[in-house]
């Protein structure tokens, strides 16, 4: 290659670099904003615990105790299970269901648990007074439904 067509080579090399780059930072830019919206799109689709994690022996001694007990039966990608979370994270602070104890079980990893309760799905929510079940519920998102559940554990 003579030096002329060197010469004029260059500036088609230099624009050809230049969008190269500027094709590989649009791409890089466009990978970082998708994950960032694929974080934050599972950041908003947890659901913030409600209750104590179950435990047996918890449990027991709340039954034992002759507590009104909500046992809530959940799955962090259940949306049945996010729509129910504010009607059940309010209940200890409504005057009647003063001494409520609420346990939070998750359906995906304590199926020892959900085999010993009878659950089969998740968005259950069963309620106890002392060691008898008063009552259970699958897929409830009604507030006033799952108040009137609740208020059978203090119906004795």
């Amino acid at each position: 290659m003579t030096a002329s067509a060197r010469a004029a080579a260059a500036p088609i090399a230099t624009a050809f670099d230049h969008r190269a780059r500027l094709a590989h930072r649009i791409a890089f830019t466009a990978a970082a904003l998708l994950l960032a919206l694929v974080a934050s799109l599972y950041a908003a689709t947890a659901r913030a615990e409600v209750g104590t994690p179950f435990t047996p022996a918890a449990f027991e001694a709340a039954q034992k105790a002759g507590k009104p007990i909500l046992i809530d039966v959940h799955a962090p990608w259940c949306p049945v299970c996010k729509a129910q979370a504010p009607t059940l994270a309010a209940l200890p602070a409504v005057p009647e269901f003063k001494g409520l104890t609420v346990f939070s079980v998750d359906f995906d990893t304590q199926k020892d648990v959900l085999h010993s309760l009878g659950v089969q799905k998740q968005s259950t929510l069963i309620v106890f007074a002392g060691p008898k079940e008063t009552g259970r519920t699958v897929g409830d998102t009604d507030p006033a439904s799952i108040r009137k559940l609740v208020a059978t554990a203090f119906a004795g």
